[in-house]
């Protein structure tokens, strides 16, 4: 088999139209992949959102406070108010979300402040008990934000 000499090569590819449809589909469908994860990429970093490294805060009673499991919630709760406070500064969450996520947290404090002073502590199903609403507040707080 010997080489063909002086063949004539089209200066385009017939197929070259299905190529450039192709490479577009498959720009359209990294670009549709992509928009997410570069979402997610600007989207800011609040400690609150970092759920793991919530339920391990260890937080030491103080003032009045005598119950360290309530010294948890408490600490919780600052963190998740003062990323509400940056997320509304940075115009993520409007007044009302911002408000309804505010007042989310203070009902946990109420209560587990309530379940101190009734009980004398917090035991460990409420501070689950309350994690779990705190953590529904994050949530919500880390999706808008």
């Amino acid at each position: 088999m010997g080489i063909i000499t002086g063949a004539v090569q089209p200066k385009t590819s017939p197929l070259k139209p299905f190529r450039q449809v192709n490479n577009m589909r498959t720009a359209s469908l990294l670009l549709c992949l992509l928009l997410p994860l570069m979402a997610l990429a600007t989207a800011p970093d609040y400690p609150g959102c970092d759920l793991n490294v919530q339920h391990q805060l260890m937080a030491a009673p103080v003032g009045s406070m005598t119950d360290v499991r309530e010294a948890h919630i408490v600490m919780r709760a600052d963190v998740l108010q003062a990323d509400i406070g940056n997320a509304r500064k940075a115009r993520q969450l409007t007044q009302p979300e911002a408000r309804a996520l505010w007042q989310d947290i203070a009902q946990v404090r109420k209560d587990s402040a309530r379940w101190v002073k009734v009980q004398g502590f917090l035991s460990a199903a409420e501070r689950a008990s309350y994690d779990r609403a705190l953590d529904r507040v994050a949530v919500q707080l880390c999706k808008r934000g």
